[in-house]
């Protein structure tokens, strides 16, 4: 029996002024096991955060990255098995749709013998998605600022001390396509500027552990103004973290999740945070979270 599990972590995008091109990971993983059967079909199991979210059908979102690898090298799929082991929010800006590409691809790649490289799996990956703010962070680990040119993708791992991320999830559904919807065709040079100062102010201070920077290097102008006021309560969430001591907050990739990085004052931060929210009349979800810096792994290869 060929059988092999890929576990890739979370990832929290954009932090700010970073849109679209830089990402962490974060220490909550989606775990698939893959099992070639001997009879044709697929069958998906699914257990854990949101698991009656995910498909059981051939639109699943594994599936449908297995299939990508499978076209590529000219062969059919085989029989298979999927279960996924999820502790990641769906539909949450922490990178779900991302760990799952991942998973999938990573996987069939496996399972034919390992013949595309790290590389050529994370380019198609960032086809996939379209950019690789989640899919860089996730398959490295840490934080990465990812760049898609012409010759192909550069991506960059930046070493960043340990640190806490505050993360709460209000109980509401922001689809992507509604979270792009919103965002302007143009922006301004003033508009673009200041978020080109903010991205190297940022990763200068993740780098150094310099809490006293954050609050300005987390600042956008590209994609928050536009975005949370669409998220009941996240604009009053934002500055009642920054209240109660976050260093710094912005929405985990388009969101509806609010980050948040501190030194210390963790309940308080999230207490705060999901008081705004409840304020707005939602429930929501929160973790403490450390960086993850082992980025996707494969193991129990059989």
């Amino acid at each position: 029996m060929q059988k092999v599990t890929i576990s890739v972590p979370a990832t929290s995008a954009n932090l700010g002024p970073g849109f679209d091109c830089l990402g962490i990971a974060l220490n909550l993983r989606h775990r698939v096991t893959f099992t070639v059967q001997q009879e044709p079909g697929l069958k998906i199991t699914a257990e854990g955060e949101d698991a009656h979210l995910i498909s059981r059908n051939e639109d699943n979102l594994v599936y449908l990255a297995m299939k990508l690898v499978y076209h590529q090298l000219g062969i059919e799929p085989p029989g298979l098995h999927i279960h996924q082991q999820n502790e990641i929010p769906i539909a949450s800006g922490l990178g779900s749709s991302s760990t799952a590409i991942l998973a999938g691809l990573h996987g069939a790649n496996e399972l034919a013998g390992s013949p595309l490289t790290a590389e050529q799996v994370l380019q198609m990956a960032t086809d996939f998605e379209g950019h690789p703010d989640n899919v860089a962070p996730a398959s490295y680990g840490g934080l990465v600022l990812g760049v898609q040119t012409t010759d192909g993708l550069i991506v960059e791992q930046i070493p960043v001390p340990a640190m806490t991320v505050l993360v709460t999830l209000p109980d509401f559904q922001l689809l992507t396509e509604a979270a792009r919807s919103v965002l302007p065709k143009q922006v301004s040079l003033v508009d673009a500027i200041f978020n080109s100062s903010r991205v190297g102010l940022l990763i200068r201070a993740l780098e150094t552990s310099d809490y006293d920077l954050l609050s300005a290097a987390m600042e956008d102008r590209l994609h928050q103004p536009y975005r949370m006021p669409i998220i009941p309560g996240m604009t009053e969430a934002m500055s009642a973290v920054t209240e109660a001591g976050a260093a710094g907050a912005a929405l985990s990739g388009a969101g509806p999740s609010l980050i948040a990085l501190a030194a210390g004052e963790f309940e308080g931060i999230q207490t705060a945070a999901a008081s705004a929210f409840k304020e707005a009349g939602l429930n929501c979800r929160q973790w403490q979270l450390t960086v993850d810096n082992d980025g996707v792994i494969i193991h129990n290869k059989s």
